[in-house]
């Protein structure tokens, strides 16, 4: 993982944003207000997803590659399955 520190900071953000989140909640703030919030922690999360399947792509897979065979067909295969539960969400 090339930016893990950066991913921590990243999530801790995200969990910050989360404790905010149930604030507007438990105070009953406006709904748009908090539907706002959690578009821009959903839009986080997605960040986060996207650079750690861009490290995954990066080294893992091709590795894997260069290598061939069974590993590689395991690695680009687990590669598609976590853009496919990506796209759904």
């Amino acid at each position: 993982m090339s930016n893990k520190d950066a991913y921590l900071k990243r999530l801790r953000r995200i969990e910050g944003q989360a404790r905010g989140l149930q604030g507007m909640v438990a105070d009953d703030k406006y709904c748009i207000d908090i539907l706002t919030q959690v578009s821009a922690m959903t839009s986080a999360l997605q960040a986060v997803a996207l650079g750690l399947l861009n490290d995954h792509l990066s080294h893992c897979v091709v590795e894997a590659a260069v290598k061939g065979g069974d590993e590689a067909d395991a690695k680009v295969k687990e590669a598609f399955d976590a853009i496919a539960r990506l796209v759904r969400s």
